[in-house]
């Protein structure tokens, strides 16, 4: 199973759509930080974890799975890069393949260091667009294709059971 770490507002920050919605609302960039990564789970089937840095917020760190995604907020005095690197150390085993998405070299060179593989934030953005594209693809193509009924009816026949099953007379 491969395992996505995401440092979040490092990918944020290097992300063109997620730096200009940061600076007006970062919340929202950060939903939208959460959804996109949302749409690479369903696509690939990967374990995905958004970690984000609380490092200056009083309070325990909280854990929240949204769709499928697992968002991590860190605790107070305690940074993104280093619950990235306690995750991948735990995580990363026979079974398991982590990735860390960060543009962040020192963090890069850490997580090397454990085992884990790297993905840069412009890795990550060229691949999340691959995907919206072919999803994208995927749904004209299921456009294009017309009910085939399992038994062969007469348009008129279809028609008449339309109304009923609408209720129409």
């Amino acid at each position: 199973m491969n395992v996505l770490i995401v440092d979040g507002y490092n990918i944020i920050g290097a992300w063109p759509e997620l730096k200009n919605l940061k600076d007006q609302d970062l919340g929202q960039a950060r939903d939208l930080l959460i959804e996109m990564m949302a749409e690479y789970q369903s696509y690939t089937g990967d374990r995905v974890i958004v970690v984000f840095d609380a490092y200056h917020v009083r309070g325990l760190a909280t854990k929240q799975k949204n769709y499928k995604i697992e968002t991590i907020y860190t605790k107070e005095n305690e940074t993104a890069d280093e619950r990235i690197e306690k995750l991948s150390g735990q995580l990363n085993d026979v079974r398991t393949q982590v990735y860390v998405a960060t543009s962040d070299y020192a963090e890069q060179r850490t997580i090397f260091a454990q085992g884990a593989y790297r993905k840069s934030a412009r890795e990550l953005y060229i691949e999340v667009r691959n995907i919206q594209q072919e999803i994208k693809k995927d749904l004209e193509s299921h456009k294009d294709v017309q009910y085939q009924a399992k038994i062969p009816i007469n348009k008129e026949i279809r028609d008449i059971f339309e109304k009923w099953r609408r209720g129409d007379k």
